[in-house]
């Protein structure tokens, strides 16, 4: 794969290429067996992400087998094994409520021309500056919110509503306990327990597959009255455009943007996992966009839901031996094959068996050492995770990123700002410290300015210095002043002003030609210029102060 990424990227460099398929020709005998490993363990999974996201678990199937082929084809990463998630079907019961079945295959086109036109764009990159807080209470926060959409199928509750999903999970809980039925509880907990007991165990074992087949088993032999899946189609829906009603593009669009800001964080930190997992592969997260784009244009044409990188499957795939796309392709058509040849048996699988997965799967995207490293680590990390977290849970993804990103930033620049200092401190220069001690009694005094002067810190910066008292001259020394933005050079300006005006001469020494453009650009500090009272270092500002104040 992969390799350096090119300045600028043309349509054709988002193509496949020969040499992605070198490692499948060459021994492909592994990668046979980690897709057909893979589709084991996502078979279950894709059932339980169609059925949760209101389109049905034959949209989960055909999204797997669509979305996963198209995305192994043309994506960025060799080891990248695509689908429904669990993520994704947090976005997409507000809009199935709000919308339709045709809504959602639509929003998932929109969000498909968005993802190639991110691609296009050279966006992939950017992601790895997300910060590791954001993302971990944004995990957290969809793993609270995938378990709270089970409740309902996991009590065998139908009609429960509410407007946030953990109303719809209350009344659903209010509803059980009006009619209380022990049989779904019990099978989504038993499914569940198999999952994350087994997984401890005998990590190799496919217990998804074995604990959703053992439930169906059970609930014929018992003839429980449980909700199933019901009929799946003897194969792929036939291809259909139906859904394209274009004057409904301006109400889905902002669902769209949200769709595709999820498909592209999940598949990009996806990919990043799958590199971390290997020595030799690294992924292209502009291409892998591109993949994924093309796939969410293709899924909903078969009827499927928009579809991601799903990081689970992807680490199954790595650990299953997989060295080539050949793997994923695999996994879609064994999946392919499933549908063709089991509908019917599938059809059978209790509703509450899939909540079961699902409560499985939601433990295990939590990471709990992670999180409480990360509450341990720094307060202004904890607040960061927490209000991820709340707002993912309270509101929706996209707000969660947003608000998480923009708490990041805000705090951040907080702590960059305390860390500029204002310094009245002795000089060090060779020969001077005895002139230094007597700074003060000619009333002189050179301050040093530490740090980044820009908009976060520049009132902070000065503000002590503006209402300095007993100096007729003051000294900047601006040699370690990192950088200079247009609110730090105004203020720097400000309190030129401010001093001049008190009588106190000011003068500045050490700045770098960098930080001089910024200020000559602005304006700031012309008149030092003309006058003379910049100076290249700290010893021949005071001379001049001296000479001045003499005078």
């Amino acid at each position: 794969m992969n390799g350096p990424i090119q300045r600028t990227r043309s349509f054709r460099d988002l193509l496949p290429a020969g040499q992605d398929w070198a490692e499948a020709v060459r021994a492909p005998r592994r990668d046979l067996v980690a897709g057909l490993t893979v589709a084991v363990v996502a078979l279950p999974l894709a059932l339980a992400f169609g059925a949760a996201s209101g389109l049905g678990a034959a949209a989960g199937l055909a999204t797997a087998v669509i979305a996963g082929a198209v995305a192994a084809v043309f994506g960025g990463s060799n080891l990248q094994v695509s689908g429904p998630t669990g993520a994704m079907t947090v976005v997409l019961v507000p809009i199935v409520q709000r919308s339709g079945v045709d809504g959602v295959l639509l929003v998932g086109v929109l969000a498909g021309v968005l993802l190639v036109a991110l691609a296009l764009s050279r966006v992939g990159r950017f992601v790895h500056y997300l910060p590791v807080p954001v993302i971990e209470g944004f995990t957290a926060g969809i793993a609270v919110v995938i378990a709270l959409q089970q409740v309902p199928a996991a009590l065998g509750v139908s009609g429960a509503h509410g407007e946030q999903v953990w109303a719809v999970a209350a009344d659903a809980v209010a509803r059980f306990l009006a009619a209380p039925s022990a049989a779904a509880p019990v099978t989504a907990l038993a499914v569940a327990a198999a999952m994350l007991l087994g997984a401890h165990w005998f990590p190799r074992i496919p217990f998804s597959l074995l604990a959703v087949a053992a439930a169906v088993l059970v609930a014929e032999l018992a003839a429980l009255e449980l909700p199933r899946i019901g009929a799946l189609p003897s194969g792929l829906p036939a291809p259909s455009l139906g859904f394209l009603d274009l004057s409904a593009v301006p109400a889905l669009l902002p669902s769209a943007l949200a769709v595709a800001a999820l498909a592209a964080l999940e598949s990009l930190l996806s990919a990043t996992v799958a590199d971390g997992m290997t020595v030799d592969q690294r992924h292209d997260p502009d291409r892998e966009l591109f993949g994924q784009g093309l796939a969410n244009l293709a899924a909903p044409v078969f009827g499927g839901v928009p579809a991601t990188a799903a990081i689970a499957r992807t680490a199954v795939n790595v650990r299953s031996g997989a060295r080539s796309r050949l793997a994923a392709l695999t996994h879609s058509l064994v999946l392919a094959v499933i549908v063709l040849s089991a509908a019917d048996l599938v059809g059978r699988v209790p509703l509450a068996a899939l909540a079961g997965v699902l409560l499985a799967t939601t433990v295990r995207m939590v990471d709990l050492a992670s999180l409480r490293a990360l509450l341990r680590s720094t307060r202004r990390d904890a607040v960061v995770l927490a209000v991820t977290l709340v707002v993912t849970v309270a509101l929706d993804l996209v707000t969660a990123v947003v608000v998480g990103l923009g708490v990041a930033v805000v705090l951040a620049l907080r702590s960059v700002a305390r860390s500029a200092e204002l310094n009245q401190e002795p000089l060090t220069h060779p020969g001077h410290v005895g002139e230094e001690r007597g700074l003060l009694a000619e009333h002189i005094a050179a301050y040093r300015l530490d740090g980044p002067l820009f908009f976060a810190a520049a009132h902070r910066f000065f503000g002590e210095l503006a209402e300095l008292g007993g100096v007729r001259a003051v000294v900047l020394r601006m040699s370690r002043v990192s950088t200079v933005d247009a609110t730090g050079a105004h203020v720097l300006g400000d309190t030129i002003t401010a001093l001049e005006r008190r009588g106190v001469l000011v003068l500045i020494s050490g700045i770098s030609q960098g930080h001089d453009q910024v200020l000559s650009a602005l304006g700031i500090a012309e008149h030092l210029r003309r006058d003379g009272l910049i100076f290249p270092d700290t010893p021949s500002a005071i001379a001049h102060a001296r000479a001045v104040l003499a005078g």
